[in-house]
């Protein structure tokens, strides 16, 4: 298992914050799934597809101080904090970069931190013992620094982790059941993810009719203008998509298959529950019509 690719144990999905004395809550991180191996002074990081990336984040040589046993597996979330809370745009560009003068400015610009959550094997493996167990090795072999630091959790209050969250603009909290064992590649319900909504305001690129009515969404990034990002279906009155139709026939540029294409004139605002690495939102829900919102100004919050 050592300095070989493994699977991560899978965490469900939850519908809502909970209160549960066999469970513990954990911030959710938002980042990339890390497995740190360690041997003596060797270090290597891996994803959770199994590619090693110990070359992108030189600050891992640092950590191999901060992890006190002579051999580890950790399962982390690698992240770059922001204002606060995790930025998962900026941890992902540190997994792209491969040019060592950029990867050396990086570590400036886009500090990486490794939140280590469960531990895997030590002297010998832990994957059958309770979390819990596992949790008090975990706190045990791992100094805590800026590069690496075991995540925080309370016991039971999951609606009050939530509520934290929310505050703080974090993606969400992971709620574990302790005596759960931890399986390879195996996704279970003794871990659940708990996802926060977040609100965007989007422009309008275009919309369907069939198989049902939808707004295709738009953002500028960085990079690219007029991107689009997603459809939303859910949340309209009737009144809402009248008054939308008889404004888009008018600025109507192209059909496309099933979409009807527009000027970019018009704004909204979504609630959406995640998205993809190529920021495409997911679980969406319309909000309202911002009339009075100018389009330049719908960029991607970074």
């Amino acid at each position: 298992m050592l300095f070989s690719p493994i699977k991560p144990m899978i965490v469900s999905i939850g519908k809502e914050a909970f209160d549960d004395n066999e469970f513990i809550f954990e911030p959710k991180w938002d980042g990339w799934r890390i497995l740190l191996h360690k041997q003596g002074t060797r270090l290597e990081a891996y994803t959770r597809n199994g590619n090693i990336v110990t070359s992108k984040f030189p600050e891992l040589k640092e950590a191999v101080s901060s992890i006190k046993a002579d051999t580890a597996i950790l399962d982390c979330e690698g992240v770059c904090i922001r204002d606060g809370r995790s930025v998962f745009d900026d941890f992902s560009y540190r997994g792209r970069i491969s040019d060592s003068a950029k990867i050396k400015a990086a570590l400036r610009t886009h500090p990486a931190t490794f939140v280590a959550f469960d531990v895997l094997l030590t002297s010998s493996e832990h994957l059958k013992e309770p979390l819990m167990s596992r949790k008090s090795r975990l706190n045990e072999i791992i100094n805590s620094t800026d590069i690496i630091t075991p995540t925080a959790f309370i016991e039971g209050r999951g609606k009050d982790l939530s509520s934290w969250s929310i505050e703080h603009d974090m993606e969400g909290i992971v709620a574990k059941r302790k005596d759960s064992k931890y399986v390879l590649g195996v996704e279970t319900k003794d871990w659940l993810k708990i996802k926060n909504f977040k609100t965007i305001d989007t422009m309008i690129l275009g919309y369907r009719t069939e198989p049902q009515f939808g707004l295709v969404l738009g953002l500028h990034f960085k990079t690219v203008r007029y991107k689009p990002v997603g459809i939303v279906e859910f949340g309209f009155r009737v009144d809402d998509k009248r008054a939308f139709l008889e404004i888009a026939k008018q600025i109507q540029t192209r059909i496309d298959k099933k979409t009807y294409w527009i000027e970019p004139k018009l704004c909204c605002r979504i609630q959406y529950l995640e998205r993809t690495d190529q920021h495409q939102l997911r679980t969406t829900i319309f909000k309202g019509f911002l009339f009075d919102k100018d389009p330049e100004n719908c960029y991607w919050t970074y």
